[in-house]
């Protein structure tokens, strides 16, 4: 199915979808992340030429014209006037929006997040994404006192907004951000036990941290509020190996085995795309002080994840982008995210 012919047959594929929900079936969303265009945002932050959007909306229309049914972004203005707009064109157009969150530290923080909970729900927000840190646990946090410090950070935060998620009726999701492993999030979660606090379960991140992926879908599904879908390739390297996100159905995951996990515990989930368009990241598991936060995990888990590279070479060329001019980048991170929408249509349209 060439790019005409799949554009053409999307009011096709959702008046099915809308068939199936009307017959009682359960469906999946289908949507994309903010990151899957991260270097077009990084283009419009430079203000470079030729791009297609340049606000949260401008996104959401972009997203809806190569395939996806909604959005997960931050607001772009967060304003009552942008909120009003995005909640607006969800409506007229039956998508979805979900919101990004900047989490607090501090009781001081409260008003400033419970201002963005606020418009979040006013753009039509029932769950927006949050992170507890922006750094990889192997780069950022250089000790176990550091990891202790963050922790406990965890958990003074969730104790915070609780009540701020309960007031205004909004669900959080915690994305595992290479920084807790699955067991150590899923801790969390049942500790906090609220209704307003579960997880985004991103399906390839924890590779990063030597999981074994299907084992990070078991611990995390219970509490799984959203989802970033990816698929992945593996490369060895010198100091442990190369981890790329790669279009979907094109690398290493059995993503039908993730799906089917993730829909049995939450069947109203929504899968955004996370196609990220980048050079490969280094997960330098072989190097000094990539253990220093859990040092029993060389042993648990160094040997099984370093035959799991060895075992899934890349099936095509991973995602690059060094030495690219942006049109060049725009162009293929506009491919992988049209392909990936594409398979997530066909495998996720039906129940």
């Amino acid at each position: 199915m060439n790019r005409r012919t799949f554009i053409t047959a999307l009011p096709a594929l959702a008046a099915a979808r809308s068939l199936l929900a009307a017959a009682g079936a359960a469906k999946s969303r289908i949507g994309i992340c903010t990151f899957s265009c991260h270097q077009h945002w990084k283009a419009v932050g430079a203000k470079q030429e030729g791009v297609k959007f340049t606000d949260a909306l401008g996104f959401y229309r972009y997203a809806r014209e190569i395939g996806a049914e909604g959005v997960q972004t931050p607001l772009r203005p967060a304003d009552p006037a942008a909120a009003k707009q995005m909640r607006e064109q969800v409506e007229k157009d039956g998508g979805y929006y979900e919101g990004e969150l900047r989490l607090p530290k501090t009781e001081n923080d409260l008003a400033g997040f419970e201002s963005d909970v606020r418009l979040a729900r006013e753009a039509g927000a029932t769950v927006a994404r949050a992170v507890f840190t922006t750094g990889r646990r192997y780069e950022a946090l250089k000790t176990m006192d550091d990891f202790r410090a963050f922790e406990a950070q965890a958990e003074k935060t969730l104790a915070l907004i609780d009540p701020v998620l309960r007031r205004h009726q909004l669900k959080v999701a915690i994305e595992n951000h290479k920084d807790h492993t699955a067991d150590e999030l899923a801790t969390l979660m049942k500790k906090i036990s609220s209704e307003w606090i579960g997880v985004l379960v991103d399906t390839g991140n924890n590779l990063a941290l030597l999981e074994d992926p299907y084992a990070t879908m078991d611990a995390l599904a219970p509490f799984a509020h959203s989802v970033h879908l990816k698929d992945m390739a593996m490369q060895a390297s010198d100091d442990g190996f190369l981890l790329s996100e790669v279009p979907l159905g094109t690398g290493m995951l059995d993503l039908p085995r993730i799906i089917t996990t993730l829909r049995k515990a939450n069947p109203a989930l929504v899968f955004n795309l996370e196609m990220a368009t980048r050079d490969p990241l280094l997960i330098p598991c072989l190097a000094d002080g990539y253990f220093a936060t859990f040092p029993e995990r060389k042993a648990t888990h160094l040997e099984a994840a370093m035959q799991r590279v060895k075992a899934n070479p890349p099936k095509q060329p991973p995602p690059s982008i060094a030495g690219k001019p942006m049109p060049q980048q725009l162009a293929e991170e506009e491919a992988n995210n049209r392909v990936s929408l594409r398979w997530m249509h066909e495998k996720l349209s039906l129940p």
